[in-house]
């Protein structure tokens, strides 16, 4: 039997971190996550901060004791896709209008302004994974 398979003609990148729910495992998901989206000659920005609000909301709203959240970036094609996992599947998030003196709140409203696309994968109990996707576009040619 001679069969052809479908070949994979664009190259596929990812990466993938585990960090403690704390402050610091937040700013350190957002760090790591810089260094590698310039290792892959990929601009930080707007991911940079998608990355930060996603990981503090897993590090505030998605901990739980002992358990760690995991970050991920994939590159497929012209997509960036940035997902965080935590073990909070029971509470999933959703954007909501802060008050004018209310000093947080507005993470993922600003996931919502910066993303092209974004929401919630439930996973196996009790897991979920809010991602974000960003289209890529090429760098301008430097004459």
């Amino acid at each position: 039997m001679n069969q052809k398979s479908a070949e994979l003609t664009t190259a596929v990148r990812n990466f993938s971190v585990q960090l403690s729910p704390t402050p610091r495992g937040a700013r350190l998901a957002r760090l790591l996550a810089t260094e590698q989206l310039r290792a892959w000659g990929l601009p930080s920005d707007p991911a940079r901060q998608i990355i930060a609000e996603l990981a503090v909301n897993a590090a505030t709203h998605g901990r739980v004791q002992g358990r760690d959240f995991r970050l991920t970036l994939y590159v497929v094609a012209d997509v960036l896709r940035i997902e965080v996992t935590d073990t909070r599947g029971e509470r999933l998030p959703r954007p909501e209008q802060p008050g004018p003196d209310a000093e947080s709140g507005r993470g993922l409203l600003l996931v919502e302004a910066l993303a092209d696309r974004w929401g919630v994968a439930e996973g196996r109990f009790p897991r979920k994974t809010v991602w974000a996707e960003l289209r890529l576009t090429p760098p301008e040619p430097t004459f």
